[in-house]
């Protein structure tokens, strides 16, 4: 009997589940959108959720709860400085799975989860610093 057991095992392993939604809520709170599939996003939302709601909360131990869980300490100061001010004042509800149609190899049904009240200069801000570092860096030389 499986009473009391809640969650997809999603085919892995309890401690391989944990790196990936780790990476996950990481990827999330950089990018502040992700592409994934439907069942993933489903299960990433509460992690999401609780850890917005330790970066609201914004103490000592709130912050060493969010880095033995997401273990990226820059990851964790932009929850915390970021997006802990920007949900201050919303009582839960920080993020959203919207349905995004299937994908080409396997059909497998994909989503894409978000925060609300996202920045949108946050999605690729990563990717446009290092290809501007890389041409400057092309530039000199």
């Amino acid at each position: 009997m499986r009473h009391g057991n809640s969650g997809r095992k999603l085919n892995r392993t309890s401690s391989h589940r944990k790196a990936m939604f780790a990476n996950m809520a990481a990827s999330l709170i950089n990018h502040e959108q992700i592409v994934t599939t439907l069942p993933k996003a489903k299960e990433m939302k509460p992690i999401i959720d609780k850890l917005i709601t330790l970066g609201k909360r914004g103490d000592l131990h709130a912050r060493r709860q969010a880095i033995s869980q997401i273990r990226d300490v820059a990851m964790v100061r932009k929850l915390f400085d970021v997006l802990g001010e920007r949900y201050k004042e919303r009582q839960g509800g920080y993020s959203r799975v919207l349905k995004a149609g299937f994908r080409y190899g396997d059909n497998a049904p994909l989503a894409v989860i978000e925060l609300v009240d996202r920045d949108p200069s946050a999605r690729g801000a990563e990717d446009r610093a290092r290809v501007a570092a890389e041409e400057t860096a092309d530039a000199a030389a």
